[in-house]
Protein backbone atom coordinates (compact mmCIF):
# COMPACT_ATOMS: atom_id res chain seq x y z
CA UNK A 1 0.00 0.00 0.00
CA UNK A 2 1.14 3.55 -0.75
CA UNK A 3 0.66 6.06 2.06
CA UNK A 4 1.29 9.81 2.41
CA UNK A 5 1.67 11.29 5.90
CA UNK A 6 1.52 15.08 6.15
CA UNK A 7 3.02 16.87 9.13
CA UNK A 8 5.42 13.93 9.37
CA UNK A 9 7.95 15.84 11.50
CA UNK A 10 5.40 16.56 14.27
CA UNK A 11 4.80 14.41 17.35
CA UNK A 12 1.78 12.59 15.87
CA UNK A 13 3.04 12.65 12.27
CA UNK A 14 6.39 11.10 13.21
CA UNK A 15 4.64 8.23 15.01
CA UNK A 16 2.23 7.66 12.10
CA UNK A 17 5.01 7.80 9.48
CA UNK A 18 7.14 5.35 11.49
CA UNK A 19 4.20 2.95 12.03
CA UNK A 20 3.25 2.73 8.33
CA UNK A 21 6.89 2.28 7.27
CA UNK A 22 7.41 -0.41 9.94
CA UNK A 23 4.29 -2.21 8.66
CA UNK A 24 5.97 -2.49 5.25
CA UNK A 25 3.99 0.18 3.39
CA UNK A 26 5.58 2.49 0.82
CA UNK A 27 5.34 5.72 2.79
CA UNK A 28 6.01 9.32 1.82
CA UNK A 29 6.45 11.69 4.75
CA UNK A 30 5.79 15.38 4.08
CA UNK A 31 6.95 18.25 6.27
CA UNK A 32 7.35 21.99 5.83
CA UNK A 33 9.02 23.73 8.76
CA UNK A 34 11.18 20.80 9.94
CA UNK A 35 11.95 18.53 6.97
CA UNK A 36 14.41 16.03 8.42
CA UNK A 37 15.98 12.72 7.43
CA UNK A 38 14.00 11.17 4.55
CA UNK A 39 11.01 13.54 4.68
CA UNK A 40 10.04 15.60 1.64
CA UNK A 41 9.58 19.34 2.10
CA UNK A 42 6.25 20.59 0.80
CA UNK A 43 4.14 23.68 1.44
CA UNK A 44 0.60 22.26 1.54
CA UNK A 45 -0.83 25.75 1.04
CA UNK A 46 0.72 25.64 -2.46
CA UNK A 47 -2.09 23.65 -4.05
CA UNK A 48 -0.46 23.13 -7.46
CA UNK A 49 2.78 21.82 -5.92
CA UNK A 50 0.73 19.56 -3.64
CA UNK A 51 -1.24 18.17 -6.58
CA UNK A 52 1.98 17.45 -8.47
CA UNK A 53 3.51 15.51 -5.55
CA UNK A 54 0.34 13.50 -4.90
CA UNK A 55 -0.26 12.77 -8.60
CA UNK A 56 3.27 11.45 -8.95
CA UNK A 57 3.21 9.33 -5.78
CA UNK A 58 -0.32 7.91 -6.34
CA UNK A 59 -1.24 7.17 -2.69
CA UNK A 60 -3.92 4.74 -1.54
CA UNK A 61 -4.23 6.46 1.84
CA UNK A 62 -3.33 9.96 3.06
CA UNK A 63 -3.08 10.65 6.79
CA UNK A 64 -3.32 14.42 7.23
CA UNK A 65 -1.57 15.29 10.51
CA UNK A 66 -0.33 18.76 9.52
CA UNK A 67 -2.26 21.48 11.38
CA UNK A 68 -2.00 24.53 13.55
CA UNK A 69 -2.65 22.66 16.80
CA UNK A 70 -1.80 25.37 19.35
CA UNK A 71 -4.95 27.25 20.48
CA UNK A 72 -2.98 30.30 21.67
CA UNK A 73 -1.10 30.61 18.36
CA UNK A 74 -4.34 30.20 16.36
CA UNK A 75 -5.91 33.12 18.26
CA UNK A 76 -2.92 35.35 17.39
CA UNK A 77 -2.92 34.50 13.68
CA UNK A 78 -6.44 33.39 12.71
CA UNK A 79 -5.90 33.70 8.95
CA UNK A 80 -2.89 31.35 8.94
CA UNK A 81 -4.73 28.89 11.23
CA UNK A 82 -7.80 28.93 8.98
CA UNK A 83 -5.66 28.40 5.90
CA UNK A 84 -3.87 25.38 7.38
CA UNK A 85 -6.82 23.86 9.25
CA UNK A 86 -9.60 24.47 6.69
CA UNK A 87 -8.37 25.36 3.19
CA UNK A 88 -5.58 22.75 3.07
CA UNK A 89 -7.73 19.76 4.11
CA UNK A 90 -10.49 20.86 1.73
CA UNK A 91 -7.95 20.82 -1.09
CA UNK A 92 -6.77 17.35 -0.02
CA UNK A 93 -10.39 16.14 -0.07
CA UNK A 94 -10.69 17.39 -3.67
CA UNK A 95 -7.49 15.51 -4.53
CA UNK A 96 -8.94 12.44 -2.77
CA UNK A 97 -11.87 12.59 -5.19
CA UNK A 98 -9.67 13.13 -8.26
CA UNK A 99 -6.91 10.64 -7.39
CA UNK A 100 -9.13 8.07 -5.61
CA UNK A 101 -7.30 7.85 -2.28
CA UNK A 102 -8.74 7.59 1.24
CA UNK A 103 -8.10 10.73 3.31
CA UNK A 104 -7.93 10.74 7.11
CA UNK A 105 -8.30 14.25 8.52
CA UNK A 106 -7.03 14.41 12.10
CA UNK A 107 -9.41 16.52 14.16
CA UNK A 108 -9.85 17.24 17.85
CA UNK A 109 -12.10 16.94 20.89
CA UNK A 110 -12.03 20.77 20.98
CA UNK A 111 -14.85 20.84 18.41
CA UNK A 112 -17.09 20.32 21.49
CA UNK A 113 -17.86 22.79 24.28
CA UNK A 114 -17.18 20.37 27.15
CA UNK A 115 -20.52 20.88 28.92
CA UNK A 116 -22.18 17.48 28.29
CA UNK A 117 -19.69 14.61 27.83
CA UNK A 118 -19.25 11.98 26.61
CA UNK A 119 -19.54 13.05 22.97
CA UNK A 120 -20.48 10.61 20.20
CA UNK A 121 -19.34 11.12 16.58
CA UNK A 122 -22.80 12.54 15.81
CA UNK A 123 -22.96 14.88 18.83
CA UNK A 124 -23.54 18.55 18.04
CA UNK A 125 -20.29 20.49 17.76
CA UNK A 126 -19.91 23.83 19.54
CA UNK A 127 -16.25 24.92 19.69
CA UNK A 128 -15.29 27.51 22.29
CA UNK A 129 -12.09 28.88 20.74
CA UNK A 130 -10.76 29.75 17.30
CA UNK A 131 -8.64 26.59 17.09
CA UNK A 132 -11.75 24.46 17.69
CA UNK A 133 -13.70 26.52 15.14
CA UNK A 134 -11.05 26.00 12.44
CA UNK A 135 -10.87 22.25 13.08
CA UNK A 136 -14.69 21.97 13.02
CA UNK A 137 -14.77 23.97 9.77
CA UNK A 138 -12.05 21.66 8.42
CA UNK A 139 -14.27 18.67 9.21
CA UNK A 140 -17.21 20.25 7.38
CA UNK A 141 -14.95 21.11 4.44
CA UNK A 142 -13.55 17.61 3.88
CA UNK A 143 -16.90 15.88 4.43
CA UNK A 144 -18.54 18.43 2.14
CA UNK A 145 -16.53 17.39 -0.93
CA UNK A 146 -18.93 15.01 -2.67
CA UNK A 147 -17.14 11.95 -4.04
CA UNK A 148 -14.09 12.26 -1.81
CA UNK A 149 -13.20 9.31 0.41
CA UNK A 150 -12.73 11.34 3.58
CA UNK A 151 -12.68 10.18 7.19
CA UNK A 152 -12.54 12.55 10.17
CA UNK A 153 -10.59 11.13 13.11
CA UNK A 154 -11.13 13.07 16.33
CA UNK A 155 -8.48 12.65 19.02
CA UNK A 156 -7.88 14.31 22.42
CA UNK A 157 -4.69 15.82 23.91
CA UNK A 158 -1.66 13.84 22.75
CA UNK A 159 1.65 12.67 24.20
CA UNK A 160 4.52 10.51 23.05
CA UNK A 161 8.13 10.56 21.89
CA UNK A 162 9.05 14.16 21.00
CA UNK A 163 12.25 16.06 20.15
CA UNK A 164 11.48 18.48 22.99
CA UNK A 165 8.90 18.38 25.76
CA UNK A 166 7.36 21.70 24.64
CA UNK A 167 6.12 19.91 21.50
CA UNK A 168 3.26 18.38 23.53
CA UNK A 169 0.91 19.90 26.12
CA UNK A 170 1.41 16.72 28.16
CA UNK A 171 5.17 16.19 27.74
CA UNK A 172 5.84 19.79 28.84
CA UNK A 173 4.55 18.86 32.31
CA UNK A 174 7.71 16.76 32.76
CA UNK A 175 9.69 20.00 32.77
CA UNK A 176 7.42 21.44 35.47
CA UNK A 177 7.85 18.38 37.69
CA UNK A 178 11.62 18.28 37.08
CA UNK A 179 12.07 21.97 37.96
CA UNK A 180 13.23 21.68 41.57
CA UNK A 181 14.63 25.25 41.65
CA UNK A 182 12.06 26.48 44.15
CA UNK A 183 9.82 28.08 41.55
CA UNK A 184 6.12 27.49 42.25
CA UNK A 185 3.63 26.48 39.55
CA UNK A 186 -0.16 26.83 39.61
CA UNK A 187 -1.46 23.83 37.68
CA UNK A 188 -4.91 23.38 36.17
CA UNK A 189 -7.08 21.06 38.27
CA UNK A 190 -10.34 22.22 36.61
CA UNK A 191 -10.44 20.74 33.11
CA UNK A 192 -10.53 16.97 32.62
CA UNK A 193 -8.41 15.62 29.78
CA UNK A 194 -8.00 12.14 28.30
CA UNK A 195 -4.31 12.02 27.31
CA UNK A 196 -3.75 9.60 24.45
CA UNK A 197 -0.49 8.21 23.09
CA UNK A 198 0.53 8.99 19.52
CA UNK A 199 2.11 5.52 19.21
CA UNK A 200 -1.31 3.97 19.95
CA UNK A 201 -3.05 6.26 17.42
CA UNK A 202 -0.45 5.40 14.78
CA UNK A 203 -0.94 1.68 15.37
CA UNK A 204 -4.72 2.18 15.18
CA UNK A 205 -4.41 3.98 11.82
CA UNK A 206 -2.34 1.15 10.34
CA UNK A 207 -5.01 -1.33 11.46
CA UNK A 208 -7.83 0.92 10.23
CA UNK A 209 -6.27 1.11 6.76
CA UNK A 210 -6.06 -2.70 6.64
CA UNK A 211 -9.74 -3.36 7.38
CA UNK A 212 -11.51 -5.47 4.74
CA UNK A 213 -14.02 -3.70 2.45
CA UNK A 214 -16.85 -5.44 4.36
CA UNK A 215 -16.06 -3.18 7.34
CA UNK A 216 -17.50 0.18 6.36
CA UNK A 217 -15.61 3.02 8.04
CA UNK A 218 -18.02 5.79 9.13
CA UNK A 219 -17.27 9.41 8.11
CA UNK A 220 -16.41 10.43 11.69
CA UNK A 221 -14.37 8.20 14.01
CA UNK A 222 -13.38 8.82 17.64
CA UNK A 223 -10.13 7.54 19.16
CA UNK A 224 -9.25 8.18 22.79
CA UNK A 225 -7.80 6.58 25.87
CA UNK A 226 -10.43 6.46 28.61
CA UNK A 227 -8.46 7.54 31.70
CA UNK A 228 -9.43 11.01 32.99
CA UNK A 229 -6.73 13.37 34.32
CA UNK A 230 -6.43 17.04 35.07
CA UNK A 231 -3.03 18.55 34.25
CA UNK A 232 -2.33 18.60 38.00
CA UNK A 233 -3.06 14.85 38.22
CA UNK A 234 -0.72 14.19 35.28
CA UNK A 235 2.00 16.04 37.19
CA UNK A 236 1.44 13.75 40.18
CA UNK A 237 1.91 10.70 37.94
CA UNK A 238 5.18 12.12 36.58
CA UNK A 239 6.40 12.97 40.10
CA UNK A 240 5.68 9.38 41.18
CA UNK A 241 7.51 7.85 38.20
CA UNK A 242 10.50 10.20 38.54
CA UNK A 243 10.60 9.94 42.34
CA UNK A 244 10.52 13.73 42.70
CA UNK A 245 8.76 15.94 45.26
CA UNK A 246 5.84 17.97 43.89
CA UNK A 247 5.13 20.51 46.65
CA UNK A 248 6.10 23.27 44.16
CA UNK A 249 3.06 22.38 42.02
CA UNK A 250 -0.18 23.81 43.38
CA UNK A 251 -3.60 22.56 42.22
CA UNK A 252 -5.80 25.30 40.75
CA UNK A 253 -9.40 24.09 40.64
CA UNK A 254 -10.84 27.47 39.69
CA UNK A 255 -12.30 28.02 36.23
CA UNK A 256 -9.61 29.86 34.22
CA UNK A 257 -10.44 33.55 33.84
CA UNK A 258 -7.69 34.57 31.42
CA UNK A 259 -6.17 33.23 28.21
CA UNK A 260 -7.74 31.19 25.41
CA UNK A 261 -11.07 29.64 26.42
CA UNK A 262 -10.84 25.86 26.72
CA UNK A 263 -13.65 23.32 27.28
CA UNK A 264 -13.92 21.58 30.67
CA UNK A 265 -14.54 17.94 29.66
CA UNK A 266 -14.67 16.77 26.06
CA UNK A 267 -14.56 13.01 26.61
CA UNK A 268 -14.90 11.22 23.27
CA UNK A 269 -17.29 8.25 23.18
CA UNK A 270 -15.46 5.40 21.42
CA UNK A 271 -17.94 2.52 21.43
CA UNK A 272 -18.55 2.75 17.66
CA UNK A 273 -14.79 2.58 17.07
CA UNK A 274 -14.47 -0.46 19.33
CA UNK A 275 -17.24 -2.20 17.37
CA UNK A 276 -15.62 -1.25 14.04
CA UNK A 277 -12.26 -2.71 15.13
CA UNK A 278 -13.62 -5.86 16.76
CA UNK A 279 -11.41 -8.74 15.63
CA UNK A 280 -8.80 -6.29 14.33
CA UNK A 281 -7.08 -5.28 17.56
CA UNK A 282 -9.95 -3.30 19.11
CA UNK A 283 -9.23 0.23 20.28
CA UNK A 284 -5.82 -0.78 21.59
CA UNK A 285 -4.67 1.98 23.94
CA UNK A 286 -1.97 1.89 26.61
CA UNK A 287 -2.60 3.13 30.18
CA UNK A 288 -0.95 6.53 30.80
CA UNK A 289 1.30 5.65 33.74
CA UNK A 290 2.31 2.33 32.22
CA UNK A 291 3.50 3.96 28.97
CA UNK A 292 5.37 6.77 30.68
CA UNK A 293 7.06 4.50 33.24
CA UNK A 294 8.44 2.28 30.47
CA UNK A 295 9.38 5.22 28.21
CA UNK A 296 11.19 7.22 30.89
CA UNK A 297 13.02 4.13 32.17
CA UNK A 298 14.18 3.41 28.62
CA UNK A 299 15.37 7.03 28.16
CA UNK A 300 17.48 7.10 31.34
Amino acid sequence: MRVVVTGASGVLGTAVYTAFKSAGHTTLGLAFSHPKDDLKQLDLTDFSATEAVFSEFKPNWVIHCAAERRPDVAEKNPEAARNLNVSVPENLAKLSKALKFKLVYISTDYVFDGTSPPYTPSSKTNPLNLYGHTKRDGELAVLGVTGSQSIVLRVPVLYGPAPKNSDSAVNILLDVVSDQSGKQYKMDHYATRYPTGVVDIADFLVRLSALPPSRVIPPIVHYSASEPFTKYEMCLVFARILGLPHAHIVADAEEPKAGTLRPRDTQLYTRETEDLMEGYGGLGWTPFEEWWAEYLTRKQ
